[in-house]
Parts: C-alpha cells; sequence; structure tokens
C-alpha cells in the first residue's frame, strides 16, 4: 500500500483535480443562475457541493485504512451512516414532529432489511471492501426517498390543514384523515427510483455497469449485476418511504387524535445532539 503523499502526487490525481475544476465550473454556473433569478439557493447550493467535494476525498484518502478493519465493525460503519443520513434528511421535514427519529427508524429498516437479504443471497461478498461502497450507496438512496416523503408530507399537511381538521370533527379517525396525503407523499418520494427503473440501460447507463465492463467482466454479467444494485435501490427506497409514512401518519396527531401543529421537531433532542457534534 502506498503512502498518502505518493498517492497525492500521482498523475492520475493531478489529471483528476482538472477534471474537478470543470465539474466545478458547472456548478458555478447553476450557482450564478440562482443569484440572477433571486433563488435564495446560493449558500444551499454552494455548501452541499464542496461539503460533497471534501467527503469524498476524505473518504478516499482514507478508503486503503478503512479496508483493513475486521468484517464486523463494518455494521458498526453502516450504522453510522445511517444515523448521519437521518440527521441530515431530517433537515427536509424540520417542522415535523420526530423528524430525526423517524428518519432514524426508517433509514434503519429500509437498509437493513436489503443490506441482510442481499448478502445472505451472495449478491453483496462478506467483506469490507463490497459491504461498506454497496452498502453505503444503499443508504444514500434511501436517504433521498426520506427526505422527499419529509418534504412532501410537511407540504401537504401544511396546506390541507383547515380541511383535516374539517374531516375529524366529522369523527373520521386520524389514519383516514390523512391516507390520501400519505399516499402522495409516498408517490412523490418513490418518482426518482422510478424513472430511473424504466430509463435504465435506454437513457440511464448506471457508472458501475461501465466499470464492470471496461475492466474486463461479462457484458451480461455486468448487467444483471447492475439491475440487483438497482432493485436493492428500489427495495431499500420503498421500504424506508413505506415506513416512513407509516411513522409519519401517526406522529402528526397528539394522543387526543388532534393535528398536531408543525411548528417543532424534536427540539430537545435535536439541541442535544448538536451540541454533541460541537464539542
Amino acid at each position: 500500500m502506498s503512502a498518502l503523499p505518493d498517492r497525492l502526487t500521482d498523475p492520475v490525481v493531478v489529471r483528476g483535480l482538472l477534471q474537478v475544476a470543470a465539474a466545478s465550473a458547472l456548478a458555478a454556473v447553476v450557482i450564478g443562475l440562482s443569484s440572477l433569478r433571486d433563488l435564495d439557493l446560493e449558500r444551499e447550493l454552494g455548501g452541499s457541493f464542496v461539503r460533497g467535494f471534501v467527503q469524498v476525498v476524505a473518504m478516499g484518502a482514507l478508503i486503503g485504512a478503512l479496508f483493513t478493519i475486521p468484517l464486523s465493525y463494518s455494521g458498526l460503519l453502516l450504522a453510522a451512516m445511517v444515523g448521519y443520513a437521518a440527521w441530515e434528511s431530517r433537515k427536509r421535514g424540520d417542522r415535523v414532529p420526530n423528524a430525526f427519529r423517524i428518519s432514524v427508524v426508517s433509514l434503519g429498516v429500509g437498509s437493513a432489511v436489503v443490506i441482510v437479504t442481499m448478502v445472505a443471497a451472495g449478491a453483496i461478498e462478506r467483506t469490507v471492501r463490497n459491504l461498506v461502497p454497496v452498502g453505503g450507496m444503499i443508504i444514500a438512496n434511501a436517504m433521498k426517498t426520506n427526505s422527499l416523503v419529509l418534504d412532501r408530507f410537511q407540504g401537504e399537511i401544511e396546506a390541507n390543514r383547515a380541511e383535516i381538521e374539517a374531516v375529524l370533527a366529522l369523527g373520521i379517525p386520524p389514519e383516514r384523515a390523512v391516507s390520501e396525503f400519505v399516499t402522495e407523499s409516498v408517490r412523490a418520494s418513490l418518482i426518482p427510483v422510478v424513472d430511473a427503473m424504466r430509463t435504465l440501460g435506454l437513457v440511464y447507463i448506471p457508472g458501475m455497469m461501465a466499470g464492470m465492463i471496461l475492466g474486463g467482466a461479462n457484458p451480461i454479467y455486468a448487467a444483471e449485476y447492475q439491475f440487483v444494485i438497482m432493485g436493492m435501490i428500489f427495495a431499500a427506497g420503498g421500504l424506508t418511504s413505506m415506513t416512513a409514512s407509516h411513522l409519519l401518519g401517526r406522529a402528526a396527531f397528539t394522543d387526543a387524535a388532534q393535528l398536531r401543529r408543525f411548528d417543532a421537531t424534536d427540539a430537545t433532542l435535536v439541541a442535544a445532539l448538536r451540541s454533541v457534534i460541537n464539542r
């Protein structure tokens, strides 16, 4: 294993920096357009772009050490990924009651069921080199779905609060009063993954399949394995979305079946976690 300074001075890394500069220029165009149109997204767009670059490069620098850890520790690493993903995802539903807790449970269920099942089926090898990257891919995509559920559910409830409270006043059970909005939240959250599956191989040609073919793998097997990956992403997203929507439907009401005000989430929990992170 080469030393870190040797890796940093590798010509491939230098060439990669030029490619990063090109991608950054395109991102700068998007941020500039946001400013011109007064969308007020410059900070979020720029921050996420820079943050993503720093995080992925840091992971690349540590990847050699990561592959030397015992397999048993990979479960702890994946659990930490779920926790962090939930922390980021709950921001999309910052006014939803118990958004962080719901995100942890939903992401945990959606990711764990898929990862454990596919490890048992042999689709994910029992090695850190395979389990962590593939598991991280599954968790990341499940996080996107969870964020969409939170965002859409919050918007639906806020936009239809008067209608929901009127239905509740007629004696309709809380679950039925919000069932339509829960359904819309699930449908909206699954649009990206459904569209990706529909266009797979025709419009969407994933990089993993191309990488396997360039690496000398049988093209048909590369296609089959890519479909397996997409299937895992589809299943994790679906399980996450449905778990989140079920929990959201319950969290939206008090014990007295009254619709909660979406003006504060786990304030105490969030404040405690922020204090720990900032230490």
